[in-house]
């Protein structure tokens, strides 16, 4: 039998929790998308959310990323709870997220882009300071750039890259923030298979400094990277664990591995 954890181990292992979702139920009318789950996610983590279409995957995700609120249930980060708070205030928290749809300005070129993302971190209620003081900011967004391997293409308007580069964009949008916690919903959607080897290696690269958390279909994609998988199942929590623990689930097996 295992000893039972000495309340300094029980204190340092709910510190290694950055955000926990709490009996999360969530309702759209008379449709029950998600019933009373309860997910711990832990610092500097690499955790997938995956599950069949219809799985409430997406649901979730956006209660998470603080998109919507619960219908019930609460969703606490760092210990304290941040439910129902606007979508800023996660961000001033450090919460970011990227989306399944590309969300950059087409019309500004790449080092353009991340460059206003920073600049909303450092200035973003100072209206009136000398753009003096924001010395910095464009070396900060050539870094940036070069974090997610586009440091040679930042004059080139964001429209014109391939897809998986405005993704890759995206995501060093979302590194402006400096975040704790990174939100990634379908990360490699429609990338051709070399767009998405980038992609994965990425993210694994930036869960070595923070806290991911995917929703993602691909199953045997996640499966490789990440230490930790949630399965969602008609909006309820089917499993949870390692890949390894979920590859030998039989219930995971039935209603999800078997569908690919």
């Amino acid at each position: 039998m295992n000893a039972p954890l000495t309340q300094r181990q029980a204190t340092n292992a709910q510190a290694d929790i950055l955000i926990e979702a709490r009996h999360i139920s969530r309702q759209f009318g008379a449709f029950q998308a998600l019933t009373d789950i309860s997910v711990q996610f832990r610092a500097k983590h690499l955790c997938a959310i995956i599950g069949p279409n219809g799985a409430g995957k997406s649901t979730f995700f956006n209660i998470l990323s603080g998109a919507i609120a619960p219908s019930s249930g609460s969703v606490l980060f760092q210990g304290q709870d941040i439910t129902g708070l606007e979508p800023h205030e996660y961000a001033r928290r450090g919460i970011a997220k990227s989306f399944q749809i590309t969300n950059v300005f087409k019309q500004l070129s790449a080092h353009e882009n991340v460059r206003v993302a920073v600049q909303m971190r450092h200035a973003r209620f100072d209206f009136f300071s000398p753009r003096a003081k924001l010395a910095g900011v464009a070396q900060t967004a050539q870094g940036l750039l070069e974090r997610v391997g586009l440091a040679s293409l930042g004059q080139k308007p964001a429209g014109d890259l391939a897809h998986g580069q405005q993704r890759s964009l995206e995501v060093a949008m979302a590194l402006a923030a400096d975040p704790q916690l990174l939100l990634m919903d379908e990360p490699t959607a429609g990338m051709s298979p070399e767009e998405t080897t980038v992609m994965m290696d990425l993210i694994t690269e930036l869960a070595a400094e923070r806290t991911v958390i995917l929703v993602e279909h691909k199953m045997k994609l996640v499966m490789g990277i990440c230490k930790t998988l949630i399965v969602l199942h008609h909006g309820q929590l089917l499993a949870q664990g390692s890949p390894e623990d979920i590859q030998a689930n039989e219930e995971v097996r039935r209603v999800y591995l078997g569908q690919g």
